[in-house]
């Protein structure tokens, strides 16, 4: 093949877009004078500031972080170790439901290293009796359930704290499908999770785009309110709370997009096709319309 011919093109141009110094074989030669400083407060407004949940927390205020954890040997050090590192002050409170793997020897080696409070159940009980038991010995000003696998990030708390911390909200759901941004989930999975939402939304009035969350921030007086009436002791419990937080009159729900590493089966998700059925009977079981 012919090369291009190059006898028309006329000498080379500097490039129209570049607004530093010429190029030089050092990289980094010229970095300082590449232009004038920018004030990032020409660019950080307050509204700015807001949506990017650059805000302050105040210094007494405490998150009470429940882990209910079922045989989580394999995550559950790591998923202390992103709570400590939020960046919210934190009273972290762990749940073992009747592990049968490793996880009470390693909760005994992080409560020596770490602010813990451990709470054993002699045998599996489910989630829903995991949290009731959790919420009991919560303290903070608020309350957020965090799954000991590795599917919620911690370092997303501090975005579900904002409507809460500015008085704009009393409930903050963490949607894993309002956003983009993530890894795409089953079909089967998530439009059975939208359809379960649904008939949640019918019975409570609300418009949440994801009822099944785990990411959960709550007031803690609403948890005082409601967390001794919990029945469900399995998955059920995400509709029960939601139904039941729907039924105190003024209570304001928000909700905002969050990372959701959705693991497999193989890899030990435990929540099932029954799980989904079940959750529609409490759905109609727990409606708004019933007194908490």
């Amino acid at each position: 093949m012919e090369e291009p011919s190059t006898e028309n093109l006329g000498p080379a141009q500097p490039s129209r877009w570049r607004t530093g110094p010429p190029e030089t074989d050092d990289d980094t030669a010229g970095c300082a004078e590449a232009g004038p400083a920018v004030d990032a407060g020409q660019f950080l407004t307050p509204d700015v500031c807001r949506r990017l949940a650059i805000y302050a927390i105040p210094e007494d205020f405490v998150l009470s972080v429940v882990i209910p954890a079922f045989n989580e040997a394999a995550t559950l050090r790591t998923v202390i170790q992103k709570v400590d590192a939020c960046g919210v002050r934190c009273q972290k409170i762990v749940v073992d439901d009747g592990s049968t793997d490793e996880t009470p020897q390693l909760l005994e080696q992080l409560a020596q290293s770490s602010d813990l409070t451990v709470v054993r159940h002699p045998a599996n009980l489910g989630k829903g009796a995991a949290l009731k038991t959790g919420f009991a010995r919560c303290t903070g000003n608020a309350v957020i359930v965090q799954d000991a696998d590795l599917e919620y990030d911690p370092r997303d708390y501090r975005l579900l704290l904002q409507p809460l911390i500015e008085d704009r909200a009393d409930v903050v759901y963490g949607s894993r499908f309002s956003g983009n941004d993530r890894p795409v989930s089953p079909y089967w999975h998530q439009n059975g999770n939208r359809f379960i939402t649904l008939v949640s939304n019918l019975l409570t009035n609300l418009k949440l785009t994801d009822v099944e969350t785990g990411f959960k921030l709550i007031r803690r007086d609403l948890i005082d309110k409601i967390g001794s009436t919990l029945q469900e002791r399995g998955f059920g419990v995400e509709i029960e709370i939601t139904a039941k937080l729907a039924r105190i009159p003024g209570v304001r729900f928000y909700e905002r997009p969050i990372s959701y590493a959705a693991r497999s089966y193989r890899e030990g998700k435990k929540i099932t096709w029954r799980d989904g059925f079940w959750a529609l009977w409490c759905a109609l079981r727990y409606r708004a319309a019933l007194a908490i």
